[in-house]
């Protein structure tokens, strides 16, 4: 037996504000994106917003349905209208937060949530697929209004994503 161990790198700011400015505007379209959020029955609105490699900038929102688990998350619905309409663009980088729930629907400026509420495992699955998929890392920004964390790379998140049939 060998004990081995992984050591996970990441960014952490303070604020939107010290982020660079590409990385700010990119989180601040996430936040604008909250306000497609379909959430009538946990009221917990998240936003994404994807940048690919031709600088175009494709968002999303999560979307809720009665008959759960119908609906979608924030981060695969941007991933997927994003391949879906540029397939041929690598998803350089992926922004996502979500924002307090007394923000008010279609508010315009709504408040992020203080601390970053990371992807479920099924998005971090799909980020990890179109990363393989792109031969290229994507980039994960996750807001939270006191800290935001910024990954190199799917890996940084999940470092044993399902990939035997992606090789």
């Amino acid at each position: 037996m060998i004990k081995k161990s992984i050591s996970i790198d990441y960014l952490e700011y303070n604020s939107i504000e010290e982020l660079p400015s590409q990385d700010r505007i990119l989180l601040e379209k996430a936040i604008a994106a909250t306000n497609g959020s379909y959430a009538p029955y946990s009221k917990f609105r998240v936003g994404a917003a994807v940048r690919l490699a031709n600088g175009v900038v494709v968002i999303g929102a999560n979307q809720e349905n009665a008959a759960y688990p119908s609906g979608l998350c924030a981060e695969r619905t941007a991933m997927f209208a994003a391949h879906t309409n540029y397939p041929d663009q690598y998803i350089d980088t992926i922004a996502i937060t979500a924002i307090e729930p007394d923000s008010t629907e279609g508010s315009s400026s709504p408040k992020m949530l203080p601390t970053p509420t990371y992807p479920c495992g099924s998005c971090r699955q799909v980020m990890a697929e179109y990363e393989a998929f792109a031969r290229h890392p994507m980039r994960i920004i996750i807001g939270g209004s006191t800290k935001i964390h910024v990954f190199s790379s799917t890996g940084g998140m999940m470092p044993f994503a399902f990939d035997n049939l992606t090789r």
